[in-house]
């Protein structure tokens, strides 16, 4: 399959200075914006580069990005051109390294970006159908050719394409690239034991969280029998569902989207009056809600609230006054289970944060890997943590 001519267009020539070259050679897929020299003011948005040291020898290729603190987004290293066979093979391998997760579910992110070395560019699959995004507008092109190689790979209906996260293009209506008919509402998925659903157009993400899968595992594996759950910043309810599953009998769905409650009432629900919606801003209604309601398991999954280091300490504090909380309405021996999105909050930040603000009233009972299709390859990839809390027996 060859590559359309703006994915692998001839690259331009690119000075990097020594701090660049320091990324290059510690084999990071980053340069960020403040490594740059004035000359890349000339740039053009999604420009391919080969990259020069100061010795004037090639050691890799990238794609500049007009916008953002990440500037040129590293996609070969060496003086080899990037090919569409060797983007093919990049591609291949990431497929196969699921092949492990398809006795387990029909929904996986078959390509994860950089660190699967197709940079800016993230693909999800859901049963027969796929949904690319990419980051930005400059690797647009490359993420069209991307999904239309998994499409013919895994033989794929359906490609629909969300607009780029950021800069221009951004906004964009959500394109059907394969297939015929409306946009796809609704798509069912097998996860383990559960049937879940996405919605590709409109959802968020690619329509759904697939990298929260590992918790939803581990609670549908819990005994929750006769348990009562409240799930905050809940979405479209998944890790409810993973609940009932597993036995509980009251779930309390807490999140300021209407549609995702709808949408969740209407899919994951397998027995209706298990379920309670609750529309509402969790930093709202959690500090009102009445301190007598206790539950067996409580689910803090907040959204991703920074867009820059220096904003940290603001969450930081965000994440200690929500959990400290969220710790009151946990029942005896029951479960707290805090996530975090963000990789400008370190693993070992979210830690001692939430540590504190359980006040040494829980033991850490385990803490979640990523899953095999969201792999960690450099720092800044390792955004989602999941710590699983259970209080303590009272002391005699």
């Amino acid at each position: 399959m060859t590559a359309p001519r703006r994915a692998l267009r001839t690259p331009q020539r690119y000075q990097l200075n020594k701090h660049a070259i320091a990324l290059i050679t510690a084999d990071h897929p980053w340069i960020f914006r403040d490594q740059l020299s004035t000359a890349a003011a000339a740039l053009a948005d999604g420009q391919w580069l080969a990259l020069y040291d100061g010795l004037n020898q090639i050691v890799g290729h990238g794609i500049y990005q007009a916008e953002g603190a990440v500037a040129i987004r590293v996609i070969s290293r060496g003086p080899e051109r990037p090919t569409a066979a060797s983007l093919g093979a990049a591609l291949d391998a990431a497929i196969e390294r699921r092949a492990g997760l398809r006795a387990e579910t029909d929904a996986v992110r078959v390509l994860h970006g950089e660190n699967d070395g197709v940079p800016g560019v993230v693909i999800d699959v859901f049963a027969g159908v796929a949904v690319v995004q990419t980051y930005v507008p400059g690797t647009r092109a490359l993420g069209r050719w991307a999904a239309g190689r998994v499409a013919e790979r895994l033989g794929l209906a359906t490609v629909i394409e969300k607009p780029p996260r950021r800069g221009r293009g951004a906004g964009a209506a959500v394109r059907l690239l394969r297939g015929a008919g409306p946009l796809p509402e609704v798509v069912g998925f097998r996860e383990g034991p559960l049937t879940l659903a996405a919605n590709p157009s409109t959802g968020q993400k690619s329509g759904t969280f697939l990298d929260l899968r590992g918790l939803r595992r581990d609670l549908a594996a819990r005994s929750l029998a006769g348990q009562r759950v409240l799930d905050l910043f809940s979405y479209t309810g998944g890790l409810g569902r993973a609940c009932e599953h597993a036995g509980a009998r009251e779930i309390w769905h807490v999140d300021a989207s209407e549609d995702a409650l709808v949408f969740g009432e209407a899919h994951h629900a397998a027995v209706a009056d298990r379920h309670r919606w609750i529309e509402a801003d969790v930093f709202e209604w959690l500090p009102a809600l009445d301190r007598a309601e206790r539950f067996d398991v409580v689910i803090v999954d907040p959204p991703n609230m920074t867009s820059s280091k220096d904003q940290v300490p603001r969450v930081l504090g965000a994440y200690k006054k929500l959990y400290r909380t969220a710790q009151r309405h946990v029942g005896e021996r029951g479960l707290l289970i805090a996530c975090c999105c963000t990789s400008r909050v370190t693993r070992n930040e979210f830690r001692k944060t939430v540590g504190n603000a359980l006040g040494g009233h829980f033991e850490l009972e385990r803490e979640l890997t990523p899953e095999v299709d969201h792999p960690v390859r450099f720092p800044q990839a390792d955004y989602l943590k999941v710590l699983i809390f259970r209080r303590r027996p009272p002391r005699s």
